[in-house]
C-alpha cells in the first residue's frame, strides 16, 4: 500500500510564483513520497526479519516522521494554494478567526509575523479540537513542534525551496504572495 505523489500541476502559472519554483518544489515533493515508500517497505522488511532490535531499526523508525510529515506537509500546503477570491469573514472560518484572534487582520498580522521570524520551517494555523481554538504554530522541523490533538488549517512553507528562486531574501514578500493565493475554501473544509 504505497502512497503516490498527487500532480499539482494546476498551480503553474498561480500569480507570484515562477513555473521553476513550482516544478522544483513538487520534484522535492515527489523525494518525500519516494523516500516515505522506501523507508516503510524497509521498516516491514526488517519486522519481518526480526531485526526490530537494530540501530538501523530505530533510525529508520525516527527518520519515517521527517520523511511522512514532509509529504503530507507539502500536500496540504499545495493543496491550499490556487485560490483567487479573499477570505470570507462572515463565514465559518472567518468567524472562527475573529474568536480566536479577536479579528482577522489579528490573526493575519501574527500568521505573516510568524512567517517571517528567523530559520526555516513552517507556519500552520491549527484548530486545537478539544477547545475549537484557532492557534499559529512555527514548526522547525517536519518531524517535531506539531501540536497533540489539533488539525492543520492553513500551511505555509517557509524553507528556502519554497521562495529563494523568486525572492530571494524577501521572505515578506513570498509571503505577500503565498496570501493572494490562498485557496480560503480548502482551508475553511479542513475545520472540524
Amino acid at each position: 500500500m504505497s502512497y503516490t505523489a498527487k500532480d499539482y500541476g494546476n498551480l503553474i502559472g498561480m500569480e507570484g510564483f515562477s513555473e521553476t519554483l513550482l516544478k522544483n518544489h513538487f520534484t522535492l515533493y515527489q523525494g518525500y513520497v519516494t523516500n516515505t515508500n522506501k523507508v516503510l517497505d524497509t521498516l516491514e522488511q526488517m519486522l519481518k526479519e526480526g531485526k526490530t532490535g537494530t540501530p538501523e531499526f530505530a533510525e529508520l523508525k525516527r527518520r519515517l516522521g521527517w520523511e511522512f510529515n514532509g509529504m503530507r506537509l507539502h500536500e496540504y500546503y499545495f493543496e491550499n494554494l490556487g485560490g483567487r477570491s479573499g477570505l470570507d469573514k462572515a463565514g465559518k472560518l472567518g468567524k472562527k478567526l475573529a474568536e480566536s484572534f479577536g479579528n482577522h487582520e489579528s490573526w493575519e498580522k501574527d500568521f505573516k509575523s510568524t512567517g517571517t521570524m528567523r530559520g526555516i520551517g513552517w507556519v500552520v494555523l491549527y484548530q486545537d479540537v478539544t477547545k475549537g481554538r484557532l492557534i499559529n504554530f512555527w514548526i522547525n522541523e517536519h518531524d517535531v513542534s506539531h501540536p497533540v490533538g489539533c488539525n492543520p488549517i492553513l500551511i505555509m512553507d517557509v524553507f528556502e525551496h519554497a521562495f529563494m528562486i523568486d525572492y530571494g531574501l524577501k521572505r515578506a514578500d513570498y509571503i505577500e504572495a503565498f496570501f493572494k493565493n490562498i485557496d480560503w475554501k480548502a482551508v475553511e473544509a479542513r475545520l472540524k
